[in-house]
């Protein structure tokens, strides 16, 4: 749904009536912050979950047997 100029003028004048012209500016500043605190905090969420992601890791450490070949695999023979 777009958003259209018109709405937001109407939704100003509405604000402007019901809170009147000295109130605005303390509205605008808590909006502002509250805006700001959002933010801050999506960041770090994402930061967290960025860091919990490249922390694990991809594959397994190779374990003692296969980095020294397992013993057991059988051998091709030369006929």
């Amino acid at each position: 749904m777009p958003f259209h100029p018109l709405w937001l003028v109407v939704v100003l004048v509405v604000v402007l009536i019901i809170f009147g012209p000295g109130r605005l500016p303390e509205l605008g500043a808590a909006v502002g912050k509250a805006m700001r605190e959002f933010r801050k905090a999506t960041t770090e969420i994402t930061n967290e979950v960025t860091s919990a992601a490249q922390a694990k890791p991809e594959s397994p450490a190779p374990t003692e047997s296969t980095a020294k070949g397992s013993t057991s695999e059988a051998k091709p023979s030369n006929n």
